[in-house]
């Protein structure tokens, strides 16, 4: 229904935020790392999703467009409701939680309040079979358009740099793409994630 919603930061608190836009205050649940970057006063930009029950009709929003594909992608796994959803990613950026599903480090998801080892393993577990199911053999080399041959370390890096992008919903041509525009030397997974999303999101 609401694709975003753009106003003054009216009002916060721990877990929501109050947008007025046009003389409206929409309140919004949200994470601590989009509260962080919001200021009481200022103008903000939030990406929304509706979420619809039969008792009650509640607005989710995020300052970043991969941070609310995230939240729709936990929300749609068996038992990840949208306060444990919130509760991961006020615990990683969407480049953690990405990583963590890649290479299977529940720990990062357990450190979230109320996510328990088996929330943790089943989120990673349906996670890692979507991305196998789109990404086809794990073991193929990764081949980015307009790129020389790359080392065997290169070539590692990129491969779980394009995998954490899958995880995030991105089509492998489009990570390919944006990889291809990033200068990744002596630079961590981690890192070229963030900078091949800060391009994605633009």
């Amino acid at each position: 229904m609401y694709y975003y919603i753009s106003g003054t930061v009216a009002h916060m608190t721990q877990n929501t935020a109050v947008i007025d836009a046009g003389g409206v205050g929409y309140r919004i649940s949200t994470s601590q790392n989009t509260l962080s970057s919001l200021t009481p006063g200022k103008e903000a930009r939030l990406y929304t999703h509706l979420n619809v029950r039969e008792d009650a009709m509640e607005l989710y929003g995020f300052a970043a467009e991969e941070e609310l594909n995230c939240f729709k992608m936990l929300i749609s796994i068996s038992g990840v409701g949208p306060k444990a959803a919130l509760s991961i990613l006020s615990a990683t950026t969407p480049a953690g939680f990405a990583l963590s599903v890649l290479t299977g480090d529940e720990k990062v998801l357990t450190a979230a309040q109320g996510i328990g080892k088996k929330l943790a393993q089943r989120i990673i577990l349906e996670l890692s079979d979507k991305l196998a199911k789109a990404q086809g053999s794990s073991s193929a080399p990764v081949a980015v358009p307009g790129s020389t041959v790359l080392p065997a370390a290169g070539t590692d890096v990129l491969g779980e740099a394009l995998s954490a992008l899958m995880v995030l919903e991105y089509s492998k041509a489009e990570a390919l793409e944006v990889l291809r525009r990033i200068d990744c030397t002596d630079k961590s997974v981690e890192d070229i994630v963030r900078l091949a999303l800060r391009q994605l999101i633009r």
